[in-house]
Protein backbone atom coordinates (compact mmCIF):
# COMPACT_ATOMS: atom_id res chain seq x y z
CA UNK A 1 0.00 0.00 0.00
CA UNK A 2 2.85 2.41 0.79
CA UNK A 3 4.35 1.77 -2.63
CA UNK A 4 1.02 2.62 -4.31
CA UNK A 5 0.71 5.79 -2.26
CA UNK A 6 4.29 6.75 -3.10
CA UNK A 7 3.71 6.14 -6.84
CA UNK A 8 0.48 8.12 -6.75
CA UNK A 9 2.20 11.04 -4.99
CA UNK A 10 5.15 10.85 -7.40
CA UNK A 11 2.78 11.06 -10.36
CA UNK A 12 0.92 13.95 -8.73
CA UNK A 13 4.23 15.74 -8.14
CA UNK A 14 5.37 15.13 -11.72
CA UNK A 15 2.05 16.36 -13.16
CA UNK A 16 2.22 19.49 -11.02
CA UNK A 17 5.77 20.18 -12.25
CA UNK A 18 4.67 19.74 -15.88
CA UNK A 19 1.73 22.05 -15.30
CA UNK A 20 4.03 24.64 -13.71
CA UNK A 21 6.39 24.45 -16.70
CA UNK A 22 3.47 25.05 -19.07
CA UNK A 23 2.29 28.00 -16.99
CA UNK A 24 5.79 29.50 -16.93
CA UNK A 25 5.96 29.17 -20.72
CA UNK A 26 2.57 30.87 -21.08
CA UNK A 27 3.72 33.62 -18.71
CA UNK A 28 6.81 34.16 -20.83
CA UNK A 29 4.75 34.44 -24.03
CA UNK A 30 2.40 36.92 -22.38
CA UNK A 31 5.34 39.01 -21.19
CA UNK A 32 6.72 39.09 -24.75
CA UNK A 33 3.34 40.21 -26.10
CA UNK A 34 3.08 42.79 -23.34
CA UNK A 35 6.50 44.27 -24.15
CA UNK A 36 5.73 44.32 -27.88
CA UNK A 37 2.49 46.21 -27.29
CA UNK A 38 4.22 48.66 -24.94
CA UNK A 39 6.70 49.39 -27.75
CA UNK A 40 3.82 49.98 -30.17
CA UNK A 41 2.17 52.31 -27.66
CA UNK A 42 5.43 54.23 -27.28
CA UNK A 43 5.56 54.63 -31.06
CA UNK A 44 2.20 56.42 -30.91
CA UNK A 45 3.99 59.21 -29.00
CA UNK A 46 5.99 59.94 -32.17
CA UNK A 47 2.86 60.20 -34.31
CA UNK A 48 0.16 62.80 -34.62
CA UNK A 49 -3.53 62.27 -35.21
CA UNK A 50 -3.06 62.79 -38.97
CA UNK A 51 -0.43 60.05 -39.29
CA UNK A 52 -1.33 57.12 -41.51
CA UNK A 53 -1.63 53.93 -39.52
CA UNK A 54 -2.09 50.47 -40.95
CA UNK A 55 -3.06 47.23 -39.26
CA UNK A 56 -1.89 43.90 -40.61
CA UNK A 57 -4.93 41.65 -40.98
CA UNK A 58 -3.84 38.36 -42.48
CA UNK A 59 -1.76 39.22 -45.56
CA UNK A 60 -3.41 42.66 -45.98
CA UNK A 61 -2.54 46.06 -44.50
CA UNK A 62 -5.74 47.93 -43.69
CA UNK A 63 -5.84 51.64 -42.87
CA UNK A 64 -6.89 52.55 -39.34
CA UNK A 65 -7.71 55.77 -37.54
CA UNK A 66 -5.14 57.01 -34.99
CA UNK A 67 -7.59 57.06 -32.05
CA UNK A 68 -8.99 53.64 -32.88
CA UNK A 69 -5.54 52.11 -33.27
CA UNK A 70 -4.26 53.58 -30.00
CA UNK A 71 -7.41 52.48 -28.17
CA UNK A 72 -6.97 48.94 -29.54
CA UNK A 73 -3.37 48.79 -28.34
CA UNK A 74 -4.37 50.08 -24.88
CA UNK A 75 -7.15 47.49 -24.65
CA UNK A 76 -4.76 44.76 -25.75
CA UNK A 77 -2.30 45.82 -23.04
CA UNK A 78 -5.07 45.76 -20.42
CA UNK A 79 -6.14 42.30 -21.57
CA UNK A 80 -2.57 40.97 -21.47
CA UNK A 81 -2.06 42.43 -17.98
CA UNK A 82 -5.18 40.58 -16.84
CA UNK A 83 -3.96 37.35 -18.41
CA UNK A 84 -0.56 37.76 -16.74
CA UNK A 85 -2.29 38.18 -13.36
CA UNK A 86 -4.44 35.10 -14.01
CA UNK A 87 -1.42 32.99 -14.97
CA UNK A 88 0.61 34.25 -12.00
CA UNK A 89 -2.22 33.22 -9.66
CA UNK A 90 -2.20 29.76 -11.23
CA UNK A 91 1.60 29.60 -10.93
CA UNK A 92 1.40 30.40 -7.20
CA UNK A 93 -1.27 27.73 -6.74
CA UNK A 94 0.76 25.14 -8.66
CA UNK A 95 3.88 25.99 -6.64
CA UNK A 96 1.89 25.33 -3.45
CA UNK A 97 0.66 22.01 -4.90
CA UNK A 98 4.24 21.03 -5.72
CA UNK A 99 5.45 21.94 -2.24
CA UNK A 100 2.59 19.99 -0.63
CA UNK A 101 3.29 16.94 -2.80
CA UNK A 102 7.03 17.22 -2.06
CA UNK A 103 6.36 17.32 1.70
CA UNK A 104 4.09 14.27 1.46
CA UNK A 105 6.70 12.38 -0.57
CA UNK A 106 9.43 13.18 1.96
CA UNK A 107 7.18 12.18 4.85
CA UNK A 108 6.23 8.92 3.12
CA UNK A 109 9.86 8.17 2.22
CA UNK A 110 10.99 8.85 5.80
CA UNK A 111 8.22 6.60 7.07
CA UNK A 112 9.59 3.77 4.90
CA UNK A 113 13.21 4.23 6.03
Amino acid sequence: MDKEAFEKLSLEFSNAQNSLNELMSARSQLETQYQENKIVLAEFEHLNKDSKIYKLTGPVLLPQQYDEAKLNVNKRIEFIEGEIQRVETKIESEQKNIETAREKLVALRQGKA
